[in-house]
């Protein structure tokens, strides 16, 4: 069976086994968000727990 590609393009998987994630909403119209905004959106972050069971699927973890 075959990895979703755009999971595998979207989520990476850290060493202790959890799934990092990027922040959405950081690709356009930057103009009307502030900077704390769009600062805040630049860090990683960790997928939820609710959705960690679809994501493992999505990947084959």
């Amino acid at each position: 069976m075959k990895t979703n590609a755009s999971a595998k393009k979207r989520f990476v998987l850290t060493g202790s086994g959890k799934i990092k994630r990027r922040h959405a909403f950081k690709r356009h119209i930057l103009t009307k968000k502030t900077t704390k905004q769009k600062r805040a959106l630049t860090h990683t972050g960790l997928i939820a727990t609710v959705d960690l069971k679809e994501v493992k699927l999505l990947l084959h973890i």
